[in-house]
């Protein structure tokens, strides 16, 4: 007997459907980019997914090359953009996660905002920033344990860089989350990442991960998709292992993303992926170099 043998679905606990749209986008052009989800989330509203997930930054587009650039095309959480959203997601009766730029006063985030039937359920913002495109400019968010329920879906949100660094996912995880969605704008170099870490991220924590690329050419920097979606046990659920527009389709089951007690023989082999944790150990983690 192996793991995979104990994680057959439960048809007593919810299955939910997910979604990803690997897309282009438009930089500077939010009309352009709000059809596109329109059309997408269209498209997804009768396959019975129940969360749509779209690439960082996707109403506003990622290389920008000052503040000041990025201020002119960032919005507040209640501007124009997100209200459009909301239109949408009331229209299509599906939860969104989408990236944007936000704007509050002079300050910069790179953001993920979660929007619903009923309006914004929540904001993640960026943790961890590279030296890269509009990220040189943002402001780092500073809430790294969010997680959302969407109608009985546990969703945490991390965006692109965040990843490389599992304390963020595993916070999420302890915080009580099912899938681990990442919209991310991966440019060529990244192949390592996007086909190892979200894998990663899900075995060690026994969760869903759903990473969400984008595709396309910005201001001369191209963008490799490899959108994915992972099981507890780090297996592919579905790969587009290519640069081309794609929807990824994958089922959360909640009873085996909530199992953290994984047995394969009683008695002899045994883990549990958090109490097995020796947190009094991990001072260092905590420690700025």
């Amino acid at each position: 007997m192996c793991f995979n043998d104990l994680f057959e679905k439960n048809p007593v606990m919810p299955i939910f459907k997910i979604a990803g749209v690997q897309t282009d986008i438009k930089i500077g052009d939010a009309r352009a980019n709000l059809s596109t989800i329109a059309d997408r989330c269209d498209e997804i509203k009768s396959t019975g997914a129940k969360l749509v997930v779209f690439p960082e930054c996707t109403l506003t587009g990622y290389c920008f090359d000052s503040l000041e650039d990025a201020q002119a095309v960032a919005q507040p959480i209640d501007g124009s953009n997100i209200l459009h959203v909301c239109e949408i997601a009331h229209k299509s009766n599906l939860h969104i996660v989408v990236g944007t730029l936000e704007l509050d006063q002079n300050r910069v985030y790179n953001s993920a905002v979660l929007v619903g039937p009923g309006g914004v359920e929540g904001v993640y913002r960026k943790t961890h920033l590279p030296l890269l495109g509009v990220d040189r400019f943002t402001t780092p968010g500073s809430l790294a344990d969010q997680v959302f329920d969407v109608g009985g879906l546990k969703v945490g949100i991390n965006i692109c860089y965040d990843c490389s660094f599992p304390e963020t996912a595993r916070s999420l995880a302890l915080a009580g989350a099912d899938v681990v969605v990442l919209p991310t704008n991966w440019p060529p170099g990244s192949g390592r990442v996007s086909d190892l870490i979200p894998n990663t991220r899900a075995l060690e924590n026994n969760v869903y991960f759903m990473s969400v690329n984008r595709v396309g050419t910005e201001r001369g920097f191209d963008f490799i998709g490899n959108s994915k979606v992972c099981d507890p046990l780090g297996g592919d659920l579905e790969f587009a292992n290519h640069a081309d527009e794609a929807i990824l389709y994958a089922d959360v089951d909640t009873d085996w993303a909530r199992r953290k007690h994984l047995v394969s023989v009683p008695g002899q082999h045994e883990v549990h992926r958090f109490n097995d944790r020796r947190p009094d150990l991990y001072d260092a983690i905590t420690k700025p170099k």
